[in-house]
């Protein structure tokens, strides 16, 4: 029973950090967007015409909405990584279970999770929490080799390419064994693991390469009186201030960042002494290049540009602080040996039980804020019933004899800001929750300035729109393979003009006029084919992927079956 306190404790501590977001609906916060109903498209599959940021997470998420509603899938995923997050840093470490719930009340309750959380980045969230589990079998397999558990952990830490890096590293970094038979089964398996990304970067990398203005933008940086790299060294320096808890600008940010460096601080004799010579480098090394990475793209912001301008797949690192989550081996082992010396410093039991439950409390008292769904801007929805109209007009015109192709949603933005979603931001949610495959638009405005997207197929829409009428419009549209035109009025866009105006007049067949939205149906649409090649390519990532998660699952039922007997 005592064995269950960190799970208890952490499920808490996720259920206070989410708070309105359990509520019935959607949670639709800047990149999270899930829908009732997610179908599974060729962009997902990595083989359409942008390039595959949501590989495999999309395509993984629209298979288990088949079974599990997408309502509670999304719960279940966003409430199930603060858990095992938690639980998990708590089993990675040895000490009192005071000493191991405080460990997890920091690794929970830290600018990295909540500002990751208001951004969307739950496959990053979903990485993070895999980490601890992911040292633990990693370690394991040194001796007998990668076996079941890491084949299942592996593909659940890589569902975007950013999670997947940071997930590789590590387990190269604790699994590494010095035998190469073993060592290439290692790799093989994070390769595939990663495959499906991998591949299907491979069949984009003429676009692979990002805006080097993105790298200012998207540098670490400072929050309130902390400079990026001191932000840094507490979890924190995201690149978008907007989703910054207003305690992280004040005092309490910087008590807070005191707070974690001294208890780490404290722990650092004990560390040396009881942590394995292999794995205190291992620990430093993941710990210095995440932080390392996070401080040079702010001290080097034309150096990251050239790379992510020049590199294909450099748009991987232009993040800053998306690679922190390589600090959590090494912040958790140390806040786990500082809490445990800090208690014992203390001779009074009373003072040192006041002690330990204090180390156990004091994050959250010191980033209050973040509670009940970050101060309630995390709060469940549901979508406008305009937009299931619009996905039951386009499903009956899908073998009628009207309009095919692809969707196009105007504004031709990339952010909404809908009023149905109390003005928060998200990405355009309506042409993920329509069952056709879509043309949207990647190219972001941050800090009033233009960042130029990946999709080749978006500036070719943008000069269809910004033709002078709207049968010539239609016309372009038509052969480019857009098959019908949404218009949202639901709600504020970030800023991207449409030409004349938001709405141009398009030529077609007027579908579906409710609520905000209005559905035009284009006729002569030209079709559009994905390259054999690519199928080929692309499918032999995701047999790759789904032939690891197999052989892990088997595995499994293989083990608990011999033990059984």
């Amino acid at each position: 029973m005592r064995s269950l306190l960190p799970w208890a404790w952490s499920f808490v501590l996720a259920a206070l950090l989410l708070g309105p977001a359990l509520a019935p609906g959607y949670l639709l916060s800047y990149d999270m967007v899930w829908v009732p109903d997610l179908a599974l498209r060729p962009d997902f599959l990595g083989v359409g015409s942008a390039l595959p940021r949501a590989v495999p997470s999309d395509a993984v998420v629209a298979v288990l909405d088949e079974v599990i509603p997408g309502m509670v899938l999304q719960k279940v995923v966003l409430l199930g990584s603060l858990v095992s997050a938690g639980a998990g840093s708590a089993a990675l470490v040895r000490g009192s279970m005071l000493t191991r719930m405080a460990v997890s009340t920091f690794v929970v309750w830290n600018p990295f999770v909540v500002e990751r959380l208001l951004l969307g980045h739950w496959p990053v969230l979903l990485g993070y929490a895999v980490l601890p589990w992911l040292i633990l079998v990693a370690r394991r397999g040194r001796e007998s080799g990668p076996g079941p558990a890491l084949c299942l952990l592996v593909p659940l830490g890589s569902l975007s390419a950013g999670a997947g890096l940071v997930t590789a590293l590590v387990v190269l970094g604790f699994g590494w064994s010095g035998r190469l038979r073993q060592d290439m089964r290692l790799f093989a398996l994070l390769l595939a693991g990663n495959a499906p990304w991998i591949f299907s970067g491979l069949l984009h990398v003429g676009e692979a390469t990002s805006d080097a203005r993105a790298a200012t933008l998207f540098a670490l940086h400072g929050e309130g009186h902390l400079p990026a790299p001191l932000a840094a060294l507490g979890m924190g320096g995201i690149w978008n201030a907007e989703v910054v808890p207003a305690t992280r600008a004040g005092v309490l940010g910087v008590v807070m960042t005191v707070l974690i460096v001294v208890v780490a601080a404290a722990g650092f004799s004990r560390w040396l002494r009881e942590e394995t010579r292999r794995d205190r480098w291992v620990q430093v090394v993941l710990w210095c290049i995440g932080w390392g990475w996070a401080v040079f793209t702010w001290a080097a912001s034309d150096a990251t540009g050239w790379l992510v301008s020049h590199v294909p797949a450099g748009g991987l690192l232009r993040d800053g602080s998306r690679l922190l989550a390589l600090c959590l081996p090494l912040f958790i082992v140390l806040l786990a040996h500082g809490a445990h010396v800090l208690r014992a410093r203390v001779r009074d039991e009373a003072a040192a039980l006041i002690t330990a439950v204090g180390l156990v409390l004091v994050p959250i008292a010191l980033m209050p804020d973040a509670a009940w769904g970050v101060s309630g801007d995390l709060a469940a929805v549901d979508f406008p019933d305009g937009y299931d109209a619009a996905r039951v007009a386009m499903d009956g015109h899908r073998d009628g004899t009207g309009a095919d192709g692809d969707v196009v949603v105007l504004p031709f933005s990339a952010y909404r800001a809908p009023t149905w979603n109390h003005g928060r931001k998200v990405l355009d949610p309506l042409p993920r929750f329509l069952d056709r495959d879509y043309v949207s638009n990647d190219e972001l405005v941050v800090d009033d300035v233009l960042i130029r997207g990946e999709d080749p197929r978006v500036p070719e829409v943008r000069d269809a729109l910004g033709l002078p009428t709207a049968q010539e419009r239609a016309r372009a549209l038509a052969e480019l393979g857009i098959g019908f035109v949404v218009f949202d009025s639901s709600g504020p866009h970030d800023g991207l003009a449409d030409g004349p105006d938001d709405r141009p007049g398009i030529a077609g067949d007027v579908i579906v006029d409710e609520g905000p939205v209005r559905v035009v149906a284009l006729a002569g649409v030209s079709g559009r084919s994905t390259p054999l090649a690519w199928s080929w390519v692309a499918g032999l990532g995701w047999a790759l992927f789904v032939g690891l998660v197999v052989v892990g699952s088997m595995g499994r039922v293989v083990r608990g079956r011999t033990r059984q007997v």
